[in-house]
């Protein structure tokens, strides 16, 4: 078996650097911006080597190896996946049978791959992710920004978003503004007297990112990094153009539905709703007296969310529950579409409240791209079209009537096994792929912690630099 790490000619390493309470820090690069556009141009958009990422959702966990190729699309070279055990709605509830299904499913990649994992780039979904804005204040007083000064700034806004019991994961500077000058991307080299930047932070709750870490180390995998579910599936199913004029993509899971905006080519809000396709699997199984696994098979083959999509009402098999000799009642497949529809239409329009209460105008009110395996089922675009385009009670006023929807599906990747290849239900795990292989951080998220000087000597320098 060959070993997962990167060349040594990538100038980099994945053992991860420690923030104050143990966690991996996200990091790619030494510097908080990327480098000019020159320079950008010139850089290949993968880093050398192999990469792990894991993907642990509510129904089943994913794990990918793969690496970059210099045409810009992404090669599978070992792919696993398991049920979720252990699992319930992103978050560990039972350490040794996701302990279990994490070892097999990334047992199954490597196999796969001929290659052992050592350290993985993982999914954040549990510990109630939280996405805020903020706009931080520095004062430079008239001389040229330094990278010390947008180190300065952004330790102010992390400080302003620290909160007891939760962890900052993503530090993602929006735009930077210089005196009066707005939408500046790299204020290094400009003059001003204030400088301010727009940040957009999540966090999650300390504890369960602890379990988080707690269930790889028992596993023997290391945390390399933590990446927002959202931003992710992000990165998987959207361009350039969409992240740039404004898109929501709805990332529909199995215990929650998970929302990322993006606009002028950042990501701009995040936030996740607790409802799933577990819940219409559950509903069916209440609904017509039979076993969970039924239920999940009746709304794969047959659900329908848009009862007007139905061409043929077919008549259905059931096995019930309670019997001592199995008993089975047909149903029509009309009579299931009114079981899903109700949860269905629940969910979009909690999505369609989170938008409207975002605060973020246009950006929140045009493209919307859904994705994830609920997105699999039939009759959803035509539901969330009519649901997502017209204002809640709440948004009477807001654009939403404006938007249009589509599905979406992971992009630029190949060599996915051929049953899941294209499929919504891995566009997280694609886009972990994407983020982890990226030469540079996506949407500019800001390594924060750096190697604290050792000698006094060089304590005594960087405490003057610091307030100076």
């Amino acid at each position: 078996m060959t070993s997962l790490s990167p060349s040594a000619s990538s100038g980099w390493s994945l053992r991860p650097k420690r923030s104050f309470s143990g966690l991996p820090v996200n990091h790619h690069s030494s510097s908080l911006l990327p480098p000019s556009s020159d320079n950008s141009k010139r850089q290949k958009p993968w880093r050398s080597g192999y990469f792990a990422v894991l993907d642990i959702g509510s129904t089943k966990i994913t794990c990918l190896i793969g690496r970059g190729e210099s045409n810009g699309i992404l090669r599978v070279v070992g792919c696993g996946w398991r049920r979720a055990d252990g699992i319930r709605n992103g978050a560990i509830t039972d350490l040794h049978k996701a302990e279990a299904a994490i070892r097999a499913t990334v047992g199954q990649a490597e196999r796969m791959a001929d290659r052992s994992v050592d350290g993985v780039v993982v999914n954040l979904s549990c510990g109630h992710p939280a996405s805020r804005l903020y706009n931080v204040r520095w004062p430079i007083g008239g001389r040229i920004v330094s990278e010390a000064d947008i180190r300065r700034i952004i330790n102010e806004g992390r400080m302003q978003a620290t909160l007891e019991g939760r962890e900052v994961v993503h530090t993602l500077p929006i735009d930077f503004t210089v005196d009066d000058t707005e939408n500046v991307v790299d204020p290094r080299g400009h003059l001003c007297d204030t400088l301010k930047v727009r940040l957009n932070i999540i966090d999650a709750a300390s504890t369960a990112l602890l379990n988080l870490q707690t269930v790889l180390n028992r596993s023997e995998l290391k945390l390399d990094a933590l990446v927002s579910s959202p931003m992710a599936s992000g990165l998987s199913v959207l361009n350039a153009d969409e992240r740039e004029l404004g898109t929501t993509v709805i990332d529909m899971g199995g215990g929650t539905t998970s929302l990322a905006v993006f606009g002028e080519g950042q990501l701009l809000h995040t936030t996740q709703i607790g409802v799933g396709g577990q819940h219409v699997t559950r509903d069916i199984a209440r609904g017509l007296s039979t076993s969970l696994e039924n239920a999940e098979r009746l709304k794969t083959v047959y659900g329908s969310a848009d009862l007007a999509s139905d061409v043929e009402d077919d008549l259905l098999t059931v096995e019930l529950l309670g019997n001592d000799v199995p008993h089975f009642e047909q149903i029509s497949r009309s009579h299931l579409g009114r079981i899903i529809r109700p949860r269905m239409e629940e969910t979009l329009e909690l999505v369609r409240e989170k938008l409207d209460g975002a605060g973020l105008g246009s950006a929140a009110s045009g493209r919307i791209v859904l994705t994830g395996g609920g997105s699999l089922l039939d009759g959803i675009r035509p539901l969330a079209e009519r649901i997502l385009g017209a204002p809640s009670a709440k948004g009477r006023h807001s654009p939403a009537f404006n938007r249009s929807v589509r599905l979406g599906r992971p992009k630029n990747i190949i060599d996915l096994p051929e049953k899941t290849a294209a499929s919504a239900g891995f566009a997280t795990a694609a886009g972990l792929l994407s983020w982890a292989a990226s030469a540079e951080r996506p949407f500019g998220d800001v390594e924060f912690r750096e190697t604290q000087p050792s000698g006094f000597l060089q304590k005594v320098v960087a405490f003057i630099r610091e307030k100076v």
